[in-house]
């Protein structure tokens, strides 16, 4: 019987991630120790990847990050996609970026 697997508050693991932190006892421990908060900012921070090789860098960096004991991503402005807060400065600076990106 397979372990459940945490996800985050707004995303879902993908099963590459799954894959990734499963391989490792020490980073599945905790992963599973980090906030739900914590652990849907590193897969969204990976769902935003746009091609499959910085998506594979991502992961991995996730696997690292997490075993280091970091809680989130570095420099990432956040997930977009929470309904429970408003976006920060960062944030809306990212969100019309992609707006003005879109019209051209």
């Amino acid at each position: 019987m397979a372990t459940i697997f945490p996800h985050g508050t707004v995303h879902d693991a993908p099963d590459d991630l799954q894959d990734a932190v499963r391989a490792d006892p020490s980073v599945f421990a905790r992963w599973k120790a980090l906030t739900p908060l914590g652990r849907n900012e590193f897969i969204c921070w990976i769902d935003d990847s746009k091609q499959p090789a910085t998506r594979q860098r991502r992961i991995e960096r996730t696997c690292d990050e997490v075993l280091e004991g970091k809680k989130r991503p570095c420099c990432w402005a956040g997930c977009i996609h929470r309904t429970d807060k408003a976006p920060g400065r960062w944030q809306q600076a990212v969100l019309i970026d992609q707006k003005n990106k879109r019209r051209r």
